[in-house]
């Protein structure tokens, strides 16, 4: 959600102190504004490199000239080669070390333009919503955003309108509206509007009735945002609020989801449904191939293939050069006694060879999942599948079984599936610890990959959507989080929803919904606390330099090393675009007259 510019700037005399305590590794770097300077680390030192604004453009005291900071920072990460020390060195700008938000505030929407705040407030917002966003053309102030009301802008698109007003951060770090009175954070600034609300020069009153919150999120800012979410509503008239809301949010797109569900509802597929209106969506349900095609249903299973799907989450796309396969999951409800056949054809088709159960087989004394193994050392055979238990090893909150699965009759088919039958999960609520999931989720990752080829991981709890869809979120943001670093953006109802888009109703309650933020919150605290004690002993000091510049495409320099090394940031806005949009002009409004607008 952040730029990675933001206030750094203003704060030039804390800097050796928060770049100490965020710690990255080699090649992250702080971009700063104007005259201040970016780090990069190499070999544990530290580099200093000035940017110059002149007013026309940013450059590095000379060199290619940019409209932005961003694009300046953008080019430089993606042209390795271009800087160079004066020995030859090159300095590599690899991914951000991004600083906190300037607020906790949900309204708060970060890296956002000035186009995409109006498209949100149109499409989301009513009269009176607002948003605050980072400048994109004056990194380091804001910009507070309001959809004025329905009356059309001067344009023929029909659009309500939505007037920018820059909120200005000022080198004592007190914020205005470019004149009349100062305040000590955003947050007074935006209640102290909400009670005495601003005019455009026009007369137009700008009222703040009600924030557009954002559901993005910078990862490692979580724990700012769970603290939001967990706020006691404090008007008497709205009893809840933060995740309860939130999640209610989510619901309510649940109807913008309405897939088809037909072969669920045929006639010859309704006993092979655990509840009758928990059915798959037809457009990802796994089909089974090897059935008799003369036999109606016999290539149905309550199942559906669940991937990251990034037309939906663009930032959940891989930005490093991988050949390793997109990780892919079956979520699909827990075996019948008429389906244990199926489900094992299933497994056989797709390759999979992990296996998560979440559920216990009879919980508060009703079946959730029927026994489809074997006992230990057995074989068993349901249907053309053959089922050989190897071996069953009991762990502190899971079994693992081994088991082997062949087609009947074809003993070259033969290959090994296991099983990673969670049991910590209580018959109500969740659990109280989310670090024995990630401790469970661990080590599922760890077979998964050890197996070359494998097939998508199949999770199963009793309906396949409330536990099965809460795993499957958890483990795509993990994921996420490991291959971009703590700094990325991430999004859980987002991730929800594309889930949900291939699913329908994955994550049930909103117990589940917070559960999912605070396994995060537990991974990012764990894995910033490794990092810290890591890295203590490799910073070595800070290097002052002029730099060169060079046309060849050099890469050098010794990498640290982290488990957090992102390849790529998520790209900005290209220059067209940053061009366009910061040569808007704002409305004016109040004190702000005599001043000069940006966008």
């Amino acid at each position: 959600m952040l730029s990675p510019f933001i206030l750094y700037y203003k704060l030039l005399g804390k800097l050796e102190i928060t770049f100490h305590h965020r710690l990255g590794g080699g090649g992250s770097y702080f971009p700063f504004y104007y005259s201040c300077v970016p780090l990069g680390r190499r070999n544990g030192a530290v580099t200093h490199i000035k940017i110059q604004n002149t007013g026309d453009y940013y450059d590095l005291y000379g060199g290619e000239k940019f409209a932005t900071l961003a694009e300046l920072v953008q080019y430089y990460m993606e042209h390795h080669g271009q800087l160079k020390e004066k020995n030859g060195d090159v300095i590599e700008l690899k991914y951000p070390l991004n600083c906190a938000d300037p607020t906790s505030e949900r309204w708060f929407h970060g890296h956002l333009s000035g186009r995409e705040a109006e498209k949100l407030l149109t499409e989301k917002g009513k009269n009176g919503s607002f948003l605050v966003r980072e400048s994109q053309s004056h990194p380091g102030d804001f910009v507070l955003s309001v959809r004025t009301g329905d009356d059309k802008t001067d344009s023929s698109d029909g659009k309500p309108k939505v007037t920018h007003v820059m909120i200005r951060c000022q080198h004592d770090l007190k914020y205005d509206v470019g004149g009349g009175e100062k305040f000590d954070s955003l947050t007074d600034l935006v209640e102290h509007y909400k009670k005495n609300p601003m005019v455009e020069t026009l007369g137009t009153v700008l009222q703040l009735k009600q924030p557009l919150n954002t559901t993005r999120i910078n990862a490692a800012e979580i724990e700012s945002r769970v603290r939001e979410l967990s706020k006691l509503a404090e008007a008497t008239d709205k009893v809840k609020q933060g995740f309860w809301e939130e999640f209610e949010t989510l619901q309510q797109q649940e109807c913008k989801l309405l897939y088809s569900r037909k072969e669920g509802q045929r006639a010859e597929n309704k006993n092979k449904n655990r509840y009758k209106n928990i059915l798959p969506f037809d457009h990802t349900r796994v089909v089974l191939n090897d059935g008799d095609g003369s036999e109606a249903g016999s290539d149905y299973i309550n199942a559906n293939l669940i991937m990251v799907v990034t037309d939906i989450m663009p930032e959940l796309e891989s930005k490093c050069n991988s050949t390793k396969p997109k990780k892919s999951y079956i979520a699909t409800q827990g075996c019948l006694q008429n389906t244990i056949s199926d489900f094992w054809r299933m497994v056989f088709q797709e390759n999979s060879r992990v296996i998560v159960m979440t559920t216990k087989e009879v919980e508060r004394g009703k079946s959730k999942c029927v026994k489809y193994w074997p006992d230990m050392s057995a074989l068993k055979e349901y249907g053309i599948m053959r089922v050989r238990n190897v071996k069953e090893t009991s762990a502190h909150d899971y079994i693992l079984r081994e088991l082997k699965l062949s087609k009947v009759g074809q003993g070259n088919t033969e290959r090994t599936v296991w099983q990673y039958h969670f049991r910590a999960w209580p018959d109500h609520g969740v659990p109280t610890d989310p670090g024995g999931v990630l401790d469970f989720l661990e080590e599922v990752n760890l077979k998964q990959e050890s197996i070359l080829e494998a097939g998508p991981i199949v999770v199963h709890c009793s309906a396949g959507i409330g536990r099965t869809g809460t795993f499957i979120v958890i483990d795509i943001l993990i994921d996420v989080i490991r291959e971009k670093g703590v700094d990325c953006d991430i999004d859980v109802p987002k991730s929800i929803q594309m889930v949900r888009s291939q699913r329908s109703g994955m994550v049930q309650t909103e117990a589940q919904y917070r559960f999912i933020y605070m396994a995060v919150q537990h991974y990012i605290e764990t894995l910033q606390r490794r990092i810290e004690e890591e890295q203590k002993s490799k910073i070595k000091g800070r290097e002052y330099t002029n730099i060169k510049y060079s046309l060849s495409d050099l890469t050098g320099g010794d990498q640290l090393q982290s488990p957090l090394p992102p390849c790529t940031p998520s790209p900005t806005p290209n220059c067209t675009e940053m061009r366009e949009d910061s040569s808007r002009v704002y409305e004016n409004v109040g004190l702000m007259q005599q001043q000069k607008s940006y966008r």
